[in-house]
């Protein structure tokens, strides 16, 4: 089983250094290891083909993939691959860190949610730093309520020191971010979690759901999640968009923001000098045939990313 990362190449030639403003790296994080290989590994390659990075002034990061897949659900931890996505979260974590080391805002295009592991393991070696989790589910489960024992449904709990060792407590570094370091915006999967059996999110992590965030305006949420944290990470499952315009994932839900409403939580969040890093996952475009979901999509985190360039 082998785990290799490219090495950094620049996507435009020059590159303007602004006060405050940290160069983009762009890195790849193909992983399906938490989910199934039904084409969300396709993901940097659509979205890079779709114009993601031009004109914001980025450079190469590297490329992380992944060991085989293997089907069968681990019997020891009740989740798939669990081996593997320790090793992928540590090499990921090593491809971030190097990003962070070189002063660089790390971009990272999954794959499956699984990755936020080896995101959050390069922050956690660090210091303390908390996330913001941008989800149309709140990814809390354990693996006896997971059907399918699928880390991209419980990569959440995972990340706050919840579930089998192997993935709650990463080079022993476990929880990877602290409760009250968290805030969940946008999920909509109440009642469907409450009839799964998914453990019920601690009272001490911010949680604002679609409701949540309808009520407070976009922008107004997203000021008052990144007001609860110090510096923190921006994890994206593109689920968390309505399911009208985002019908290229895997497990649809009716419901969810609007390409405006992300847009807004996405240029308050990656503006915020305090962001450090920013991952998007789950858009599969196998069920985009045509492309044109991408280009919306790309649009979309463009305009994100701008607040924090200055470009695009």
């Amino acid at each position: 089983m082998r785990l290799t990362s490219r090495k950094s190449d620049r996507v435009e030639p020059e590159v303007e250094e602004a006060c405050g403003v940290r160069e983009l790296a762009i890195i790849e994080a193909p992983s399906v290891l938490g989910l199934r290989p039904t084409g969300v590994e396709e993901l940097p390659r659509a979205l890079l083909g779709a114009g993601l990075v031009e004109g914001l002034g980025a450079v190469r990061g590297g490329r992380v993939e992944a060991p085989a897949y293997e089907a069968g659900r681990d019997p020891e931890s009740g989740v798939l691959n669990p081996g593997g996505i320790a090793r992928y979260s540590s090499a990921l974590a090593d491809t971030v860190g190097c990003a962070l080391d070189r002063g660089l805002f790390p971009v990272v295009l999954g794959g499956d949610c699984s990755i936020l592991l080896g995101n959050l393991l390069a922050l956690r070696r660090r210091g303390r730093y908390g996330l913001l989790f941008l989800d149309g589910h709140s990814d809390f489960y354990q693996p006896s309520a997971e059907p399918a024992g699928e880390v991209a449904s419980m990569e959440l709990a995972l990340a706050t020191g919840r579930g089998p060792r192997v993935l709650a407590d990463l080079e022993g570094l476990g929880p990877l971010v602290r409760d009250e370091d968290v805030v969940a915006l946008g999920f909509r999967d109440a009642g469907e979690s409450e009839e799964a059996g998914m453990q019920a999110l601690p009272p001490q992590l911010g949680a604002v759901d679609l409701d949540g965030v309808r009520a407070l305006g976009a922008a107004a949420a997203a000021r008052g999640a990144v007001g609860r944290l110090g510096e923190y990470w921006v994890h994206l499952d593109v689920d968390v968009l309505d399911d009208a315009v985002m019908p290229a994932v895997d497990y649809r839900l009716p419901g969810g923001l609007s390409w405006a409403e992300l847009e807004s939580v996405l240029r308050t969040a990656l503006g915020d000098e305090r962001a450090v890093g920013f991952d998007v996952t789950i858009f599969n475009p196998r069920l985009d045939p045509d492309g044109s979901i991408a280009a919306r999509l790309v649009d979309c985190l463009r305009r994100g990313l701008s607040a924090r360039t200055g470009r695009g």
